[in-house]
């Protein structure tokens, strides 16, 4: 049976092994991650007794906004509806939030977040700089 926590009882190891096995850029740098999930507001892990197979991760400012960073689940895990059910488990939590976004990635994603109750921005659209090789 698969376990659903907030506590941040993971490794660094565990995070980045989860990131590199669907390929995220974000793996490649494993003490960024891990402190930078260390620190973000909600943090929700899927377990198989102690191996990391899924994780969701939000950001708030307590009141307004809630922002969905990431949404994964490992290749040996998908399509068992673990990332739905992480998502519903966050719609519930910032149920009271003004506003809960999400910004897919992946085109292809955009169909599974409306299954799950999302809508697309009227006149929205994503933006990024992307400081890669930036080590400060």
């Amino acid at each position: 049976m698969l376990k659903y926590t907030e506590e941040k009882i993971f490794t660094q190891e565990q995070v980045q092994q989860l990131f590199l096995s669907i390929n995220w850029v974000s793996g490649n740098y494993p003490k960024r991650l891990y402190k930078a999930l260390m620190n973000s507001s909600t943090v929700l892990t899927v377990w198989d007794d102690d191996f990391l197979v899924g994780l969701i991760r939000v950001l708030d400012d307590t009141e307004m906004l809630a922002q969905i960073h990431y949404v994964l689940v490992h290749p040996d895990y998908q399509g068992k509806g673990i990332a739905s059910k992480m998502l519903g488990y966050i719609k519930e939590k910032y149920k009271g939030f003004m506003y809960l976004e999400v910004m897919p990635e992946d085109k292809n994603n955009v169909s599974f977040y409306k299954k799950n109750g999302f809508s697309l921005m009227e006149n929205g659209i994503a933006m990024q700089i992307c400081n890669y090789g930036y080590e400060g």
